[in-house]
């Protein structure tokens, strides 16, 4: 092993550490979209914020899980076993069951939102509520942070380059949220493949916590490929044809409000004008009264 940071003058340590970053970002993609689908409930001036803080939780995540390595090697020991399939489940695996159904049912629950559900029925609190989607993102991450520290521990042997190529993955990774979250936000097909790719992702987990490993290979390969037909989808029909507005359970409050408002200050100023029209004529009629006796004297 390489002590402290004499890696630094050996080619190995650069090759690992390459190596490592480009991992650590493959395994972070489902972690970007799942932070920038939720990021997107919020106001948009909120919704970098959300995605820069998501991340950099999920670097602290990893981080903290890194420098407890041998509590991460714990969670491999078995706790108890399912009887009849024979299978021990270690903590570890209970982590990934509860993380893959989480995703199973928020990702089905958007989809019915976003093309049955009502516009806005989501209240003006939950919508703006930025602590309850850091939460959120924050409870995945633990998730999702799993995966790539063991993958980590398993490649490399000095905590050092494992730290630093957390740290450089996650700089990226800030960079490309911002980008493709207001992509997936604008293009409704996207947004729904995004989903469906979460979907993908919870099934996944779930496979993975109950022992039947699916190579991460399959899975990027089946989530890149539906991105290549999709932007050739794009491509193809181009500005001809108008995009379907997907229904928006978080609507934030003051997007509800603004017609209502516009609604108020016409209303306000139609009776004004009234108002003004009547005063008009009512001192042209008392003008008139006085001049009526002044012309009987004459």
């Amino acid at each position: 092993m390489l002590s402290h940071f004499d890696w630094i003058t050996e080619p190995a340590g650069w090759i690992a550490l390459l190596t490592l970053v480009a991992l650590e970002l493959v395994l972070g993609v489902d972690n970007v979209i799942f932070i920038s689908i939720l990021a997107g409930k919020l106001p948009h001036e909120d919704q970098q914020r959300a995605r820069t803080t998501g991340i950099a939780m999920a670097v602290i995540t990893r981080v903290l899980l890194l420098l407890s390595l041998s509590w991460v090697i714990s969670l491999e020991e078995a706790l108890f076993t399912v009887p009849y399939f024979n299978i021990g489940i270690s903590g570890r695996d209970l982590i990934l069951l509860m993380g893959g159904m989480f995703l199973l049912w928020k990702s089905t629950h958007e989809i019915h939102d976003k093309l049955e559900g009502k516009e806005g029925q989501a209240s003006a609190k939950v919508a703006a509520n930025f602590a309850s989607v850091i939460v959120q993102i924050m409870l995945l991450d633990i998730v999702f942070s799993l995966d790539s520290v063991i993958t980590a521990v398993g490649m490399v042997d000095e905590l050092a380059i494992m730290i630093i190529a957390v740290i450089v993955a996650a700089g990226v990774m800030i960079f490309t949220a911002g980008p493709l979250g207001e992509f997936v936000e604008k293009h409704p097909t996207i947004k729904i493949l995004a989903l469906s790719f979460l979907l993908l992702i919870g099934f996944t987990l779930i496979v993975e916590g109950l022992h039947q490993h699916i190579p991460k290979g399959y899975v990027y390969f089946a989530m890149g490929f539906s991105v290549f037909v999709e932007m050739l989808n794009l491509r193809v029909r181009g500005t001809h044809v108008e995009p379907v507005n997907l229904r928006d359970a978080y609507k934030a409050e003051t997007s509800a409000l603004q017609p209502v408002a516009a609604e108020s200050a016409f209303a306000g100023t139609a009776p004004a004008k009234k108002m003004s029209a009547k005063k008009e004529s009512s001192s042209k009629t008392a003008a008139a009264k006085k001049a009526k006796p002044a012309s009987k004297k004459k």
